[in-house]
């Protein structure tokens, strides 16, 4: 089973002295038991997702490939 998602991290930074909102969203998949773990998560469900970068097939742009799904940490700002 292979599952494909979009992966979304928001923060708040400062950069040369100011504050600046960041966000990014990217393409990802995950195969396997992680592809039930991330099915099981749902829509908007938050985690910290481990993985490894590579270059989608039609070479535009990146995709994350998920290998490891954790919880994110309850006070943890997303």
């Amino acid at each position: 089973m292979a599952l494909d998602a979009a992966l979304k991290a928001e923060s708040d930074v400062i950069e040369a002295g100011k504050p600046r909102k960041v966000s990014l969203e990217i393409k990802a998949v995950a195969v396997g038991e992680v592809a039930k773990e991330l099915q099981k998560l749902g829509v908007g469900g938050v985690a910290v997702f481990r993985g490894f970068l590579t270059h989608q097939r039609n070479g535009r742009g990146f995709i994350a490939h998920v290998t490891v799904i954790e919880p994110a940490a309850r006070n943890q700002d997303v």
